[in-house]
């Protein structure tokens, strides 16, 4: 009701919006105790690599297309055990998993470093989400996916320009947007 994403949101209710808003959600403390650290542990390397503007879009972009790649994966691979896409999906981990792909981007072009470095993370989290329940790997493949992608169509090896700067604060603005419209949706939805 609040932002929440997935196959029912978006596409049973039309709330396509919450592609943007289920990335700042989660489902408990410990959710977001676990989204909070990796956010914390990637966010700065992936600053110091790509500058924070670009990170922000990073950030921003692949936790929409892994949201909306789970959307797409809970309405046709629905039922099917492990690979079924979510009817609802909450937290930040798309977009962790976009800052992850994003460096593995980087160092496909830059330092292999750090290609290895992300892929030490990536693997391991990839398949600790295929063996425990209610974890949505569709939006960790497509945050990945997303994440790679604005790395490769943002070039990393250049500077951040100041375009980058206005594409991040549009972002986040959509973001802001997408939060309280959800919020005064849900409530529409409440007062029924």
């Amino acid at each position: 009701m609040l932002g929440a994403s997935g196959a029912i949101p978006v596409f049973r209710y039309d709330r396509w919006w919450t592609v943007l808003s289920a990335g700042w959600l989660h489902g408990g403390l410990l959710h977001v105790g676990f989204n909070m650290y990796y956010v914390r542990m990637f966010g700065p390397s992936a600053a110091d690599l790509f500058g924070p503007a670009r990170t922000v879009i990073i950030y921003i972009v692949s936790g929409a297309v892994g949201f909306l790649l789970s959307s797409f994966a809970g309405v046709y691979l629905r039922g099917i055990p492990i690979i079924s896409g979510a009817g609802f999906t909450v937290g930040a981990s798309a977009s962790i998993f976009g800052l992850l792909g994003a460096m593995v981007h980087y160092g496909r072009v830059g330092s292999s470093s750090v290609k290895q470095a992300a892929m030490q993370y990536a693997v391991p989290l990839f398949l600790f989400g295929l063996i425990m329940p209610g974890v949505d790997n569709w939006a960790h493949a497509g945050g990945f996916a997303g994440g790679y992608l604005v790395s490769a169509f943002l070039n990393p090896l250049t500077r951040e320009r100041g375009d980058h700067m206005i594409i991040a604060l549009i972002s986040l603005a959509a973001t802001v947007g997408a939060i309280a419209w959800s919020v005064i949706t849900g409530l529409e939805l409440f007062l029924r």
